[in-house]
């Protein structure tokens, strides 16, 4: 994943906030945190006349989000340039107000707008693939096979463009009305959540005794 330096995002239609836009992250440098930080993303489109949303791994080269799949799966069979809609999202905290009204989230959220374009230049291909399977798994592209020929062919890539995005944030505590404040007698405050990965499962077809990698064991809490 690389940086391309901080710059606004530029405004735009179908990025402009219509509430909470104190919430809004104006920064590129944000766009690119919550995207490298995520696992999962969804891509939204019309796909014989319905909208679909379907969710996908991704990643993320300088101002471009990268997805991948099967050639045989329907979605990506889409034409070149086909508008299309990318969303990743982080619950950081389950916001428990004294009404229920104001209960809510805390989150970390990017919203993608574009025209997905189909990578056929093989280097940029392979170049989008390492960064699809180093957002998920880092360290995977250098201990793993690569790709070969075949399973390439078989493999759609597209690209993003992160021109047009938006990008949302919630932190703290309740925003309770002041009736319910002065009244008492009700718990607020935020339960955080927070995403862990645990014991590493070797596969059973695997020598005894073989051990876990680093790439794979470091991902573990200390």
């Amino acid at each position: 994943m690389v940086t391309m330096g901080s710059v606004s995002l530029s405004t735009t239609t179908r990025t402009a906030l219509t509430r909470h836009r104190e919430r809004a992250c104006t920064d590129r440098a944000d766009l690119h945190a919550v995207l490298d930080a995520g696992l999962v993303g969804h891509v939204g489109l019309v796909r014989d006349g319905a909208p679909v949303v379907l969710p996908t791994g991704y990643g993320r080269i300088g101002d471009t989000v990268y997805v991948h799949g099967s050639t045989g799966a329907g979605w990506l069979r889409i034409p070149d340039g086909t508008p299309v809609c990318l969303t990743v999202t982080h619950v950081d905290g389950i916001v428990y107000a004294r009404s229920v009204f104001n209960h809510s989230m805390n989150y970390r959220s990017a919203v993608v707008h574009g025209a997905a374009r189909l990578v056929t230049d093989p280097e940029e291909k392979l170049a989008a693939l390492h960064a699809i399977v180093e957002q998920l798994s880092p360290g995977s592209w250098e201990h793993a096979r690569e790709p070969a020929r075949r399973e390439l062919a078989a493999t759609a890539v597209f690209g993003l463009d992160l021109a047009e995005a938006s990008v949302k944030v919630r932190s703290g505590p309740p925003a309770d009305d002041e009736p319910d404040v002065v009244a008492g007698g009700r718990w607020a405050g935020v339960l955080p959540v927070h995403t862990v990965f645990g014991t590493p499962e070797t596969c059973p077809t695997l020598p005894a005794g073989t051990p876990v990698p680093g790439h794979v064991a470091d991902r573990r809490p200390a």
